[in-house]
C-alpha cells in the first residue's frame, strides 16, 4: 500500500511491485532486502515470498484514490525496470501516472538501458521524474548517458550510497542530484570531498542539489547511528528540489 515516507526527498511511497535482484556494488547492502525479510517474518502478505519479485496489481490504483497533490517515490522496495517486469505491466503503471496529473512520481532505476529502450517508443508522462542510481564511476556513471536519452520533464540522479569520488560528471539535461552515505550495520564510509565535489558541479552546471544523509559514518570518519551523524554538509542542510516543486505532505 502507499504510505507516508520517512525518505527526506519525497512525500509517500507507492510499490506496485516488490522484490528485486542485485546487479551492482550499490546493491551489496540493500536496505529493501533487509526490510522485505523483516516484513515476511511479520506475516505481511506482500512479502510472503521475501524479496522475490512480485507484481501487486491490487496496488495499481492507489494513487487514483488520493486527491491531495503528492510526490510519490515509485517502487522504494523494487526496481520498476527490472528485466522480469513485463512491458505491459509498465504500461499500466504509467497509465495510472498519466491519469493523476495532480501527483508527481519519482522513479529511480539501476536498469538505465532498459528504461531508455522502453521510452524509445513511448512518451513519458510530464509528471514522471525519471532517475538513475550513480554509486560509483564504473557502474553508475554510464547510466547518466542512458538517462539523457529519456524524454522526461525531470531527470535526476541518486548518488546513494556514494561509494567513491565520481570525478568530473556531465550534468547536461540533469535537473536534480541527491547525494547520501550508506546506512545500516555494514555501511561503507563516504568522504566529505566526494559529496562536495558533486555539490560544486551541481552549482556550476545548474542542477538542484539535495544532501540526504551521512548514513552510518560521519563527516569526521567515525561510525555511529545515522541520526547522530545527521544531514549537515559544510555546516548546513541542502534541500534543493527541481525548480517549482516542494514537498507537500
Amino acid at each position: 500500500m502507499a504510505t507516508q515516507s520517512k525518505i527526506e526527498w519525497t512525500d509517500r511511497t507507492w510499490n506496485p511491485t516488490v522484490g528485486c535482484t542485485k546487479i551492482s556494488q550499490g546493491c551489496k547492502n540493500c536496505y529493501a532486502l533487509v526490510m522485505a525479510e523483516r516484513l515476511k517474518a511479520m506475516g505481511v502478505e506482500a512479502y510472503r515470498m521475501g524479496f522475490r519479485l512480485r507484481l501487486l496489481e491490487e496496488r495499481l490504483n492507489e494513487p487514483l484514490e488520493r486527491k491531495k497533490p503528492t510526490i510519490y517515490f515509485v517502487n522504494s522496495m523494487s526496481d520498476l525496470f527490472h528485466e522480469k517486469i513485463p512491458e505491459a505491466y509498465l504500461d499500466r503503471v504509467f497509465e495510472v501516472i498519466a491519469a493523476t496529473p495532480q501527483h508527481q512520481y519519482q522513479i529511480l532505476t539501476k536498469r538505465a538501458e532498459r528504461m531508455a529502450k522502453y521510452f524509445e517508443s513511448r512518451n513519458a508522462p510530464s509528471n514522471a521524474w525519471l532517475g538513475v542510481s550513480v554509486e560509483n564511476r564504473k557502474q553508475g556513471v554510464p547510466r547518466i548517458d542512458s538517462l539523457r536519452r529519456v524524454p522526461a520533464s525531470i531527470r535526476f540522479l541518486s548518488c546513494e550510497p556514494l561509494l567513491e569520488d565520481l570525478g568530473e560528471i556531465d550534468l547536461t539535461d540533469i535537473h536534480w542530484v541527491i547525494v547520501g552515505g550508506e546506512s545500516g550495520a555494514k555501511a561503507r564510509p563516504m568522504d566529505a570531498s566526494w559529496a562536495n565535489s558533486i555539490r560544486e558541479q551541481c552549482e556550476n552546471q545548474g542542477a538542484a542539489f539535495f544532501f540526504k544523509q551521512w548514513g552510518g559514518w560521519g563527516a569526521d570518519g567515525k561510525k555511529r547511528s545515522k541520526s547522530a551523524n545527521g544531514r549537515l554538509l559544510e555546516g548546513r542542510t541542502w534541500d534543493q528540489m527541481p525548480a517549482g516543486f516542494n514537498l507537500t505532505a
